[in-house]
């Protein structure tokens, strides 16, 4: 399998399955002298790791993280990081009433496709537990943006859309986000997602999100205008997450709906600050950050591992049925938010360290 690695100057190669003795990444390119241990990597890993509310799967997974290398005294070395998080909970045996069945909506039949093997054991490497690792490795992209951009730099997601029900973004609260089990910015709506999650659980479905994630503090001019735009790395990031079928940068999708003095952000300067009268770019304009607040969503999949029956074929290509047992997250688009904040993470100082390269 190729393609593991991801980023050009902050590099990062995952590594690993999901029923494996271990997963982990190796980090290239991180600056040295920056201040970093195990619980800087271990709080964020702590917001992502399963079995912490009955809304996610009752898998039990302490995610902790050990540096192999690349740290010396507390701080970077320049060298290569290497991290691994050993598995701790896999029950193979879940999966061997399905081994040879595909399940709908997985990548279970592509992977036999493209590679012969049918690795039954939670999916193997197309697992989602494979973003562990991208949320250690954001976790460290964290850090040296906050050496190098100081106080102002700040990196918040949350989930606006459970299923069928969204919230007002306007109430958008940083404080309760990781004190409810959602994820979810807007204090009126927890308890009705509460509700609404139970029942989806209850009748064996499950459903989707969209997830916002928000970066301030962010300088203008990071980015290229052709091949390397800041947005599209974006985009590619968050699609690389699993279960992701849409990204939105700014208005998005909206923008078609706009008309062109609408979807303009006006600019203004009043004493020597530019300020911009809306954000419809999502901070990024002609590929190039324009020092705005970066906006971007993605909407997340309905977990396709689900109790109720449905139809499908074995890898001998018979027709079946197929009804998914173990644990399960009811709705994997929770989980997601340390993962796209982690990935938008790596994207901005992957570029913020080309446009030193080239800029100074």
């Amino acid at each position: 399998m190729s393609f593991n690695t991801f980023g050009k100057v902050f590099r990062f190669t995952t590594w690993g399955e999901s029923h494996g003795t271990a997963i982990g990444c190796i980090i290239d390119g991180c600056p040295p002298l920056i201040q970093l241990n195990e619980q800087d990597i271990q709080k964020e890993l702590n917001k992502r790791k399963p079995g912490q509310s009955k809304f996610t799967t009752q898998r039990k997974e302490s995610d902790k993280v050990q540096i192999l290398s690349g740290v010396f005294e507390g701080k970077t070395t320049g060298t290569p990081i290497s991290l691994i998080i050993y598995n701790e909970d896999m029950r193979s045996k879940d999966y061997k009433d399905i081994k040879d069945k595909f399940r709908p909506g997985h990548a279970d039949f592509t992977y036999f496709k493209k590679y012969g093997i049918r690795d039954y054991r939670g999916g193997g490497r197309s697992s989602a537990r494979e973003t562990a690792s991208r949320v250690a490795a954001g976790a460290i992209a964290k850090k040296v943006l906050e050496k190098k951009l100081g106080k102002k730099y700040k990196i918040s997601g949350a989930v606006t859309q459970l299923g069928i029900l969204g919230c007002d973004t306007k109430n958008w609260d940083d404080k309760i986000i990781y004190k409810n089990p959602f994820f979810c910015p807007d204090k009126s709506m927890i308890k009705i997602w509460e509700k609404y999650l139970l029942g989806v659980r209850k009748a064996g479905s499950s459903c989707g999100a969209v997830i916002e994630i928000r970066a301030n503090g962010i300088p203008a001019g990071l980015g290229a205008p052709i091949y390397s735009k800041l947005d599209s790395d974006i985009a590619s990031a968050m699609m690389s997450i699993n279960a992701v079928k849409g990204v939105n940068i700014g208005s998005g999708m909206n923008s078609a709906t706009l008309s062109g003095e609408d979807n303009s952000d006006e600019i203004s300067n009043n004493r020597n600050k530019l300020i911009f009268k809306s954000n419809n770019a999502g901070g990024i304009l002609g590929g190039i950050s324009s020092g705005q607040e970066i906006v971007v969503s993605f909407a997340v999949k309905p977990t396709s591992s689900i109790l109720k029956t449905k139809k499908t074929i074995n890898k001998f290509g018979k027709n079946t049925s197929i009804s998914v047992k173990g644990r399960h997250d009811p709705c994997v688009g929770i989980r997601a938010v340390p993962v796209g904040e982690a990935m938008l993470s790596c994207v901005l100082l992957d570029h913020y360290l080309m446009h030193k390269a080239q800029c100074g």
